[in-house]
């Protein structure tokens, strides 16, 4: 998404309230660093349904924030053992469970979001990478 739309939020019938493509990034990043500190027991940054307390608000800050969110969770999951996954912690955002239902819930949160974004870019006319290797379906 190019920067100048990402404040970019759907508009009409159906669509108040909702969040701008920034935000939605931003929710990816807080529940990233949120799930994640809970595997690694660390306390979850709050208000993640805001975005969280990371000020970024540019396009360069917010990718930023988002790549230290995917580097942080690569380590937590890198340091799961067959033994650690099956650790019970008790989760803000997923509940009772284990280490490893809760990176399973950091997965679909992940894909959830992105279900969301990708109409983003199309109401936007921009066509979502992954989908470009499958010309057919582009239209």
């Amino acid at each position: 998404m190019p920067a100048k739309l990402y404040n970019f939020a759907p508009s009409g019938f159906g669509f108040a309230g909702v969040r701008t493509f920034a935000e939605q990034v931003k929710d990816v990043e807080c529940g990233n660093f949120g799930l994640f500190s809970e595997i690694d027991h660390k306390t979850p940054p709050a208000h993640c349904e805001k975005g969280g307390a990371a000020k970024a608000s540019t396009k360069p800050e917010i990718l930023k924030y988002l790549g230290e969110s995917f580097d942080y969770g690569n380590r937590v999951l890198a340091a799961m053992t067959d033994t650690s996954a099956q650790v019970k912690v008790q989760d803000p955002y997923c509940g009772n469970n284990t280490n490893l239902t809760v990176a399973i819930g950091a997965v679909w949160h992940i894909a959830d979001h992105y279900g969301q974004l990708a109409p983003y870019l199309r109401l936007n006319n921009i066509v979502p990478l992954p989908t470009k290797q499958y010309p057919s379906a582009v239209r």
